[in-house]
């Protein structure tokens, strides 16, 4: 796919959207706390954390919170920006309650929840809390099979979530990981250069067409790193990527690169 043809896609004409992950390791949860409120006065779309049991860099048995409970605290902490999961490992829990588990939060946020899943891949979770690893494939067609009951339960739930609840669906698998995407989610969100991302974008397009969904029905999103908005914005932009999200990490959680994607959210939306 070009980057013209990718943006006459519907979903190119989203506005921009910026999400910063606030990975909890190494960290206490005050500073966390801190975080979030710093981002959304700053004026963050989404503010994500990540479901891990263990940090991912550096000290490998540093400080690290548990991603639900914490978004539960986070629904009542904020008041605007809306929050998730990227993402949730579907490995961890049964999905019908993990369906629960979301719509509580969601409730209690006022209807600020964005539900992101993945299929789990950091081994270490698995053998630590005595979850099964098992291959990535099987991983794939667990959340295949999760997903479906995730939907059912949450039409049975009383109350009921207060809206459709967005599903964010992370992953670049395009057998399976892209045409789940295409069957459930509301928003993509994947990594790479540009050039990839218009592929994967032209991967799940595909998709969408085989079962007869609008594509446009999709939002892109991509985790953009340590990179400015002047280095990759544009490049990510022209291929059809609307959420575009900065990580940062304890102990420091270093804001200054969200300002300037922020900055440049405005700029952009203001054309």
């Amino acid at each position: 796919m070009t980057a013209s043809e990718s943006t006459d896609r519907a979903y190119s004409a989203l506005p921009v959207r910026i999400g910063l992950q606030v990975q909890p390791q190494h960290a206490q949860y005050a500073d966390i706390r801190r975080t979030v409120a710093s981002a959304e006065e700053l004026g963050v779309d989404i503010a994500f954390n990540w479901d891990h049991f263990y940090p991912l860099t550096g000290e490998p048995d540093g400080l690290h919170f548990e991603c639900w409970t914490m978004l539960a605290a986070w629904a009542e902490a904020t008041e605007r920006v809306e929050i998730g999961a990227l993402v949730t490992c579907n490995s961890y829990r049964n999905p019908d309650l993990l369906a629960d588990m979301a719509r509580t939060v969601d409730h209690i946020s006022d209807g600020r929840l964005i539900f992101g899943i993945g299929s789990g891949w950091f081994e270490r979770d698995y053998d630590e809390y005595g979850y099964e690893f098992g291959t990535a494939g099987r991983r794939l067609d667990a959340l295949g099979e999760a997903l479906p009951r995730i939907e059912q339960r949450w039409t049975k739930l009383n109350p009921a979530p207060t809206r459709d609840i967005p599903v964010l669906i992370g992953g670049g698998g395009e057998k399976k990981t892209l045409r789940l995407v295409a069957q459930h989610a509301n928003i993509w969100h994947g990594f790479g250069d540009a050039e990839t991302i218009a592929h994967k974008h032209a991967v799940l397009d595909e998709h969408c067409k085989a079962i007869g969904r609008d594509p446009g029905e999709i939002e892109r999103s991509a985790g953009v790193g340590d990179k400015s908005p002047e280095a990759i914005g544009k490049g990510l932009l022209d291929v059809g990527t609307r959420l575009f999200t900065v990580s940062s990490s304890g102990p420091d959680y270093d804001l200054g690169l969200l300002r300037e994607w922020i900055t440049w959210r405005d700029e952009i939306n203001s054309k």
